[in-house]
């Protein structure tokens, strides 16, 4: 049986994208996701809404965080990763991540992301990816813990 893990989201950032650099100078970006649901029950609408936590490497992590802010729409194609860990005081923690392999920009820029790049930029769609045969290396270590201090 073949396996497969892949995800495909279209939400808002629930956060400015956090950046940082692994001691190798590769940069990694991470910031929230908020993506919604619509149905009906009983005949009356609802909604309801999923927060996830993304992940982004090298240059596409470079690209969200330069043009990216709270509440700008994105679609992201991904896959899941599932990180643990212990804690310093010998408690288990958990959690289920969507790892970032391509992305694409939606709407256009707000005035906020213009100021970032110092212009007007367009991001009215952009699509960026990766190869997914030269995607950047796991970030987790031999024990499960991030390498990344998030």
């Amino acid at each position: 049986m073949a396996n497969l893990n892949k995800v495909f989201l279209i939400g808002r950032l629930t956060r400015d994208p956090e950046q940082r650099f692994i001691p190798s100078g590769q940069a990694v970006v991470q910031f929230g996701l908020a993506v919604n649901r619509q149905y009906t029950t009983n005949g009356e609408k609802r909604e309801e809404t999923t927060f996830l936590d993304i992940e982004a490497w090298a240059q596409q992590g470079e690209l969200i965080h330069r043009y990216l802010k709270k509440g700008a729409p994105i679609f992201i194609e991904g896959r899941l990763r599932f990180d643990s860990w212990e804690t310093k005081e010998g408690e288990k923690r958990s959690k289920l991540r969507v790892v970032l392999e391509r992305f694409q920009f939606l709407g256009q820029a707000s005035s906020g992301s213009s100021a970032r790049t110092g212009g007007d930029a367009q991001l009215d769609p952009v699509d960026f990816g990766i190869d997914p045969d030269n995607s950047p290396g796991e970030s987790t270590s031999a024990g499960g813990e991030s390498a990344v201090p998030f």
